[in-house]
């Protein structure tokens, strides 16, 4: 068994997950007379050739997707630029400063939605929990437009100090959630990345289940942030660390994405 018939094969097996948990736990005597579906050939065999085939597309597939997605977001650029290699190199001797969070921030409660009441509201607007799992981005939902948050800011699962960075307008699961919205005039995507990290990194030891964050409670936090020349926080330097630090994680995908795709072609056009 090859390593692609394998994975063909494991999938046949997926459907097991809804009948067996951590209270029902999977053993060779429950499953062993369960059955599977594979495909045969013209000989009534199993088809292993074609499921290498099928795995094999698959995996073209995902690679002509992956390359396309790092083209239109413009991640295939992994090469630093001289500003972002020097923003790194000086990163160590960056001079800081602690802000009142209310000196950076705007905070408001975010409006209070019950996953019950939106077991048929499908839509495309992101309903957010207090999850560190996709983005804190639960479901997908149409609802009240009254109860909908503005984007373009930082959220904090307010019982689990979960920290994020939110573009799209969204709904919320919980009032004790918090939505941070930057007060300077440029209040991007790349410099939000950053001050969300911040605030994780000021805070996160501080906060907990039985002692959660509040609107209240964070009137009186700081958060450390690099100071610019003029006195003020530099948001131009973080910027240019996030790309930095994007281009540096990026470097490997976009160079396993070129061997996969050079080694596509390559068994193309000798199948051709």
């Amino acid at each position: 068994m090859t390593h692609r018939q394998g994975i063909f094969i494991a999938n046949t097996l997926s459907y097991l997950y809804h009948h067996f948990g951590y209270e029902n736990m999977c053993s060779w005597e429950k499953i062993k007379d369960r059955q599977i579906e594979l495909p045969l050939n013209a000989n009534g065999e199993i088809d292993f050739d074609f499921m290498e085939d099928y795995v094999r597309e698959l995996e073209r597939e995902r690679i002509r997707e992956l390359e396309a997605y790092l083209k239109a977001t413009g991640l295939k650029d992994y090469i630093l630029t001289p500003e972002e290699e020097l923003a790194l190199k000086q990163l160590s001797s960056t001079k800081w400063k602690e802000y009142k969070i209310t000196d950076i921030f705007n905070i408001n409660n975010t409006h209070n939605i019950l996953s019950s009441s939106i077991k048929d509201c499908p839509g495309k607007t992101p309903y957010l929990c207090a999850s560190s799992e996709n983005n804190g981005v639960s479901a997908y939902i149409s609802y009240n437009e009254l109860l909908k948050e503005r984007g373009n800011c930082i959220f904090i699962g307010g019982k689990t100090f979960v920290v994020s960075y939110q573009q799209e307008d969204f709904f919320s699961n919980d009032s004790h959630n918090l939505a941070l919205y930057l007060k300077a005039e440029k209040r991007t995507r790349l410099n939000q990345l950053y001050l969300a990290t911040c605030i994780k990194k000021s805070l996160g030891h501080k906060y907990t289940w039985g002692d959660s964050i509040s609107r209240t409670k964070i009137q009186k936090d700081t958060v450390n942030l690099p100071l610019s020349n003029d006195s003020k926080p530099d948001y131009a330097l973080m910027e240019t660390l996030i790309r930095a630090v994007q281009k540096l994680v990026i470097r490997n995908v976009v160079l396993y994405a070129d061997r996969r795709i050079a080694a596509t072609k390559e068994a193309i056009n000798q199948h051709v």
